[in-house]
C-alpha cells in the first residue's frame, strides 16, 4: 500500500486481500497485537460528527496499544481557523497518522500531501474507502468469497458507492446498481470501475429499475438518500427516489434469503422499511462490526511500517 489510505483507486487487489486477511486474524484474536502501537497516537481530525468511524477507529488503537486524539469540528476548523496545509504539517510533528473526515475530498488530498505521517480517509464527499473494505470483508465473511458473488446497490449515487463500485471490480464482485434519473454515479469513476471487473472476469452494470437490478442478487445494499449537509434537499429527494426504498416487495426479486447491507446511519423508512433492517437476512450489524476489524487491518499496514 501507499503511505495514505485516501481512494481505493490507490489500492491494488494484492493490498484489499492483504487487507482481509489481515483483518480476518484481528477478529478471531481481537488483541492479539496490544502491544504494536505501544506509545503511537492517531489524530481524529473530524469535520463532520460520526458513530462508527470514530468509536471503531478509536477501539482498534485501545486494541493496538495506541492512543487516540479526537479533534471535533469546532476546534479543529479546518480550513477556517487555519489552513489545512498548516493543519497537515502541524498535527503530523505530533502524532503517527491521522483519519480525516472532511466534507471536501480536496482537504483529505492536500493533508496527505503536506503530512508527513499517513492519512486516511474516514469520509469525503468523494470517497469512503474504510466503509467499502469492510463492505467486501463482509461479503467474503459470509460466503467465503468475494469473486462471483452478486450485489445490487439501489439508492443514491454517492461517496459510498463510488468506492464500492471500485473495490466490487477489484475483488470480483459483480455489482449491479439502481439510481433514480438524475442521481447516476461519477462517470468516470463508473467507467474506471467496469473496465477494472471486466479485466477480471466480473461486472458493474447501471440500471434505472431497482426491481431489474436486484432480480436474482445474493445480497441488496442501500444507502441514506439524505446525506448529512443535504437537509435542505430532503423533500426533492424523498419524492425522486419513490420506489426506490428497499423494502419485503423489492427484496423479494432477489435470491431466497439473499443479505441486506446498509452503511449507517438508517433513516428507517425512508430508504430501507423496518421490517427488512431488522429482519433476519440483515446482515448490517455485522457490517458495522466489520469496521473495527478491517480499520485495525489499516492501521497496522500504514502505522506499523516504522
Amino acid at each position: 500500500m501507499s503511505k495514505d489510505l485516501i481512494t481505493i483507486q490507490e489500492m491494488t487487489t494484492s493490498d484489499i486481500m492483504g487487507l482481509m486477511r489481515s483483518a480476518a486474524k484481528l477478529k478471531k484474536a481481537p488483541l492479539s497485537k496490544k502491544k504494536v502501537f505501544k506509545d503511537k497516537t492517531l489524530a481524529l481530525l473530524f469535520q463532520k460528527p460520526s458513530n462508527r468511524t470514530r468509536v471503531s477507529f478509536e477501539v482498534a488503537m485501545v486494541h493496538l496499544g495506541g492512543y487516540v486524539l479526537y479533534l471535533s469540528p469546532r476546534e479543529i476548523k479546518m480550513g477556517e481557523r487555519e489552513s489545512v496545509k498548516d493543519v497537515a504539517r502541524v498535527i503530523s510533528r505530533y502524532v503517527d497518522g491521522m483519519v480525516a473526515r472532511v466534507f471536501s475530498h480536496k482537504d483529505v488530498e492536500d493533508l496527505a500531501k503536506y503530512s508527513d505521517v499517513p492519512v486516511i480517509n474516514g469520509l469525503s464527499d468523494l470517497a469512503h474507502p474504510c466503509q467499502a473494505l469492510s463492505d467486501v470483508f463482509t461479503v467474503k465473511e459470509k460466503f467465503g468469497r468475494m469473486k462471483g458473488v452478486t450485489m445490487s446497490y439501489v439508492g443514491d449515487g454517492n461517496n459510498v458507492l463510488n468506492s464500492l463500485m471500485l473495490v466490487c471490480a477489484k475483488t470480483g464482485v459483480d455489482l449491479r446498481i439502481a439510481t433514480p434519473k438524475g442521481y447516476a454515479p461519477a462517470k468516470d469513476i463508473l467507467a474506471e470501475a467496469q473496465k477494472t471487473a471486466s479485466s477480471n472476469g466480473s461486472s458493474v452494470e447501471v440500471y434505472d429499475d431497482p426491481k431489474k437490478a436486484v432480480a436474482g442478487s445474493d445480497v441488496v445494499y442501500t444507502d441514506v438518500w439524505v446525506s448529512m449537509g443535504q437537509e435542505h434537499e430532503k423533500a426533492e429527494k424523498i419524492r425522486d427516489f419513490a420506489g426506490f426504498q428497499v423494502n419485503e416487495e423489492l427484496m423479494s426479486s432477489a435470491k431466497k434469503d439473499a443479505f441486506v447491507m446498509h452503511c449507517l446511519p438508517a433513516h428507517r423508512g425512508e430508504e430501507i422499511s423496518e421490517d427488512v433492517i431488522d429482519g433476519k437476512n440483515s446482515i448490517i450489524y455485522d457490517q458495522a462490526e466489520n469496521r473495527l476489524h478491517v480499520q485495525k487491518a489499516v492501521l497496522l499496514s500504514l502505522l506499523g511500517r516504522k
